[in-house]
């Protein structure tokens, strides 16, 4: 492991820290900072050369900040001739642009892909992909992760029967999703039947599946970004009687009126990893943040040995 090093972008220091401490391994030094222009400024403290190169840096908001400083970062380190750069993304920003839905727009998660192949990045890591389809919008090896495990052992440890659970998918294209989970917990599946009214706001009207009533529903998704669609949802749910109602999600984006949307919304509790810091006013009383700096460290060690990335999910 000595030939390893792990450096972190300023987008979410913390996840990084714990992923050296889950390696036990040091953080690299790097200095970020910026010109009075507000270009970003880089340089690696350290010696990198022939040295395999992590860089942990989610695109969260700001997006295009921390995009840019990622493209920064790579280039840096392959003018120092690293021997193999590895983009640690936990949070991919761009990631619904993924297709053309109407006439002249921009299919911009190729566009962020081809920048940081281009930039130089040998490997990207991802997690929950918006939709997987987009590992080949890359044009170099992309290892894509899952956080259902610690998910699902969040509620697992809630002891909960089988019985008393019920897997509600919030609409149609969270199905596959959905029936992973439910297999899981050996549980029944509802999905939530939505409509889309615009581009930021959906109806839910009615569930088609297994009855919530009196049951615990568990919701996920692999964002909350606005919430509107699954505090719309939980409304749904609630009116159907459900006993309690938890939503996870991987990312937690928060972002315009998500906080007052879920703080307003039935929800017994929301579970979200910390792939996206959040800050503290975005933190409610029935948030709860879980970590996935040892699923990140574990697939760094694969990739740093050559070793299957896909088996820690068997």
């Amino acid at each position: 492991m000595n030939d390893l090093k792990i450096f972190s972008g300023s987008a979410n220091v913390p996840l990084a820290q714990d992923i050296c401490r889950y390696l036990n391994l040091p953080m690299g030094k790097i200095s970020l900072g910026r010109f009075p222009d507000g270009e970003i400024s880089c340089k690696i403290d350290e010696d990198v050369r022939g040295r395999d190169v992590f860089i942990v840096q989610p695109t969260c908001p700001p997006v295009n900040e921390q995009l840019m400083e990622l493209l920064v970062m790579i280039d840096s380190f392959k003018r120092a001739s690293s021997y193999r750069l590895t983009a640690v993304i936990p949070y991919f920003g761009y990631a619904r642009q993924d297709r053309k839905d109407s006439g002249r727009v921009p299919i911009t998660a190729k566009l962020a892909a081809n920048l940081i192949t281009r930039a130089g990045a040998d490997r990207v890591l991802a997690m929950d992909l918006h939709a997987a389809q987009i590992q080949g919008f890359f044009d170099v090896p992309v290892d894509h992760l899952y956080a259902a495990p610690v998910l699902n052992n969040h509620f697992q440890s809630m002891e909960l029967k089988p019985d008393e659970i019920v897997v509600v998918s919030a609409d149609v294209g969270g199905i596959k999703r959905a029936v992973g989970h439910a297999n899981r917990f050996a549980a029944p599946l509802a999905i939530i039947d939505k409509r889309r009214l615009s581009a930021d706001t959906t109806k839910s009207a009615n569930i088609i599946g297994a009855t919530v009533e009196g049951k615990v529903a568990l919701m996920f998704d692999d964002m909350i970004s606005t919430a509107g669609s699954i505090c719309s949802a939980a409304e749904v749910i609630h009116a159907h009687g459900a006993r309690a109602i938890y939503a996870a999600a991987t990312h937690g984006l928060l972002v315009g009126p998500a906080v007052e949307r879920l703080r307003s919304a039935p929800f017994a509790g929301i579970i979200v990893t910390d792939s996206i810091p959040l800050t503290p006013g975005k933190m409610l009383p029935n948030v709860t943040v879980l970590s996935v700096a040892s699923l990140l460290g574990q697939a760094i060690k694969r990739i740093h040995r050559n070793e299957s990335v896909s088996m820690m999910f068997q």
